[in-house]
Protein backbone atom coordinates (compact mmCIF):
# COMPACT_ATOMS: atom_id res chain seq x y z
CA UNK A 1 0.00 0.00 0.00
CA UNK A 2 1.60 3.27 -1.19
CA UNK A 3 1.46 5.92 1.32
CA UNK A 4 0.10 9.21 0.53
CA UNK A 5 1.94 12.67 1.87
CA UNK A 6 0.45 16.20 2.12
CA UNK A 7 1.40 18.04 -0.97
CA UNK A 8 4.29 20.51 0.45
CA UNK A 9 4.26 24.07 0.83
CA UNK A 10 7.05 26.72 0.86
CA UNK A 11 9.35 24.66 -1.54
CA UNK A 12 10.17 21.99 1.17
CA UNK A 13 10.68 18.61 0.13
CA UNK A 14 9.38 15.83 1.75
CA UNK A 15 11.73 13.46 3.64
CA UNK A 16 11.65 10.02 5.19
CA UNK A 17 12.83 8.90 8.33
CA UNK A 18 16.44 8.35 7.10
CA UNK A 19 16.44 11.92 5.37
CA UNK A 20 16.28 11.05 1.92
CA UNK A 21 13.83 12.40 -0.28
CA UNK A 22 10.80 10.70 -0.69
CA UNK A 23 8.18 10.88 -3.87
CA UNK A 24 5.04 12.61 -3.30
CA UNK A 25 2.42 11.00 -5.23
CA UNK A 26 -1.09 11.99 -6.42
CA UNK A 27 -3.72 9.91 -7.61
CA UNK A 28 -7.16 11.44 -9.18
CA UNK A 29 -9.98 9.22 -8.30
CA UNK A 30 -11.48 7.77 -11.80
CA UNK A 31 -14.85 9.13 -10.81
CA UNK A 32 -13.40 12.49 -10.87
CA UNK A 33 -11.84 12.08 -14.35
CA UNK A 34 -15.57 11.06 -15.17
CA UNK A 35 -16.83 13.88 -13.99
CA UNK A 36 -14.60 16.16 -15.57
CA UNK A 37 -14.49 14.90 -19.14
CA UNK A 38 -18.86 14.41 -18.89
CA UNK A 39 -18.49 18.07 -17.61
CA UNK A 40 -16.10 19.00 -20.95
CA UNK A 41 -18.33 17.16 -22.90
CA UNK A 42 -21.51 18.86 -21.82
CA UNK A 43 -20.24 22.42 -22.55
CA UNK A 44 -18.84 21.61 -26.07
CA UNK A 45 -22.38 20.03 -27.07
CA UNK A 46 -24.65 23.01 -25.32
CA UNK A 47 -21.46 25.63 -27.11
CA UNK A 48 -21.70 23.84 -30.31
CA UNK A 49 -25.50 24.48 -30.42
CA UNK A 50 -25.21 28.08 -29.22
CA UNK A 51 -22.94 28.71 -31.99
CA UNK A 52 -25.23 26.85 -34.49
CA UNK A 53 -28.45 28.34 -33.68
CA UNK A 54 -26.44 31.62 -34.54
CA UNK A 55 -25.63 30.64 -37.59
CA UNK A 56 -21.60 30.41 -37.07
CA UNK A 57 -19.74 26.97 -37.42
CA UNK A 58 -20.43 24.72 -34.42
CA UNK A 59 -16.97 23.38 -34.74
CA UNK A 60 -15.47 27.20 -33.40
CA UNK A 61 -16.48 27.11 -29.81
CA UNK A 62 -13.46 24.28 -29.91
CA UNK A 63 -10.62 26.72 -30.64
CA UNK A 64 -9.24 28.75 -27.84
CA UNK A 65 -9.29 32.36 -28.62
CA UNK A 66 -11.00 31.92 -31.78
CA UNK A 67 -14.30 30.74 -30.06
CA UNK A 68 -14.74 34.65 -27.68
CA UNK A 69 -14.20 35.92 -31.20
CA UNK A 70 -16.87 34.10 -32.72
CA UNK A 71 -18.91 34.42 -28.88
CA UNK A 72 -18.46 38.35 -29.65
CA UNK A 73 -19.85 38.22 -33.11
CA UNK A 74 -23.10 36.61 -32.10
CA UNK A 75 -23.31 39.06 -29.06
CA UNK A 76 -22.77 41.72 -31.40
CA UNK A 77 -19.88 43.03 -29.76
CA UNK A 78 -16.35 44.41 -31.50
CA UNK A 79 -13.71 41.90 -32.02
CA UNK A 80 -11.19 44.33 -29.87
CA UNK A 81 -12.96 43.46 -26.43
CA UNK A 82 -11.14 40.39 -26.45
CA UNK A 83 -8.75 41.91 -25.26
CA UNK A 84 -10.65 43.41 -22.38
CA UNK A 85 -11.68 39.97 -21.44
CA UNK A 86 -8.45 39.06 -21.02
CA UNK A 87 -7.81 41.67 -18.42
CA UNK A 88 -8.51 40.23 -14.80
CA UNK A 89 -10.86 42.60 -13.11
CA UNK A 90 -12.27 44.27 -15.97
CA UNK A 91 -12.46 41.21 -18.35
CA UNK A 92 -15.59 39.61 -15.81
CA UNK A 93 -17.82 42.86 -16.37
CA UNK A 94 -17.09 42.55 -19.68
CA UNK A 95 -17.67 38.93 -19.86
CA UNK A 96 -20.92 39.60 -17.88
CA UNK A 97 -21.78 42.51 -20.84
CA UNK A 98 -21.33 40.01 -23.47
CA UNK A 99 -23.22 36.91 -21.79
CA UNK A 100 -26.24 39.48 -21.51
CA UNK A 101 -26.21 41.07 -25.43
CA UNK A 102 -26.04 37.26 -25.80
CA UNK A 103 -29.46 36.54 -24.03
CA UNK A 104 -30.97 39.82 -25.86
CA UNK A 105 -29.45 38.35 -29.37
CA UNK A 106 -31.71 35.01 -28.57
CA UNK A 107 -34.90 37.16 -27.66
CA UNK A 108 -34.26 36.93 -23.55
CA UNK A 109 -34.10 39.71 -20.92
CA UNK A 110 -31.27 40.87 -19.36
CA UNK A 111 -31.94 38.57 -15.90
CA UNK A 112 -31.18 35.64 -18.74
CA UNK A 113 -28.02 37.47 -19.01
CA UNK A 114 -27.77 37.22 -15.55
CA UNK A 115 -28.81 33.31 -15.25
CA UNK A 116 -25.64 32.67 -17.74
CA UNK A 117 -23.13 34.66 -16.15
CA UNK A 118 -24.28 33.00 -12.24
CA UNK A 119 -25.70 29.31 -13.18
CA UNK A 120 -24.06 28.55 -16.68
CA UNK A 121 -24.63 24.91 -16.80
CA UNK A 122 -28.41 25.77 -16.29
CA UNK A 123 -29.04 28.75 -18.74
CA UNK A 124 -26.58 28.06 -21.27
CA UNK A 125 -28.22 24.48 -21.34
CA UNK A 126 -31.52 26.55 -21.50
CA UNK A 127 -30.34 28.80 -24.41
CA UNK A 128 -28.74 25.69 -26.21
CA UNK A 129 -31.94 23.32 -26.19
CA UNK A 130 -35.15 25.58 -25.68
CA UNK A 131 -36.80 26.50 -28.90
CA UNK A 132 -35.17 30.05 -28.69
CA UNK A 133 -34.44 31.69 -31.92
CA UNK A 134 -31.62 34.20 -32.85
CA UNK A 135 -32.52 37.24 -33.91
CA UNK A 136 -29.26 39.05 -34.19
CA UNK A 137 -27.66 41.59 -31.59
CA UNK A 138 -29.80 44.51 -31.29
CA UNK A 139 -27.46 47.24 -31.78
CA UNK A 140 -24.51 47.65 -34.37
CA UNK A 141 -21.23 47.87 -32.26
Amino acid sequence: MMHLQPFPIFGQIPTNASGETEVVVTQVPAVWAIASLATLLFFIAVSWRIYAKAGKPGWACLIPFYNLVVLLEIAGRPVWWLFLLLIPPIGVVFLLLVLIDLAKSFGKGPAFGFGLFFLPPVFSAMLAFSDAQYHGPDRVA
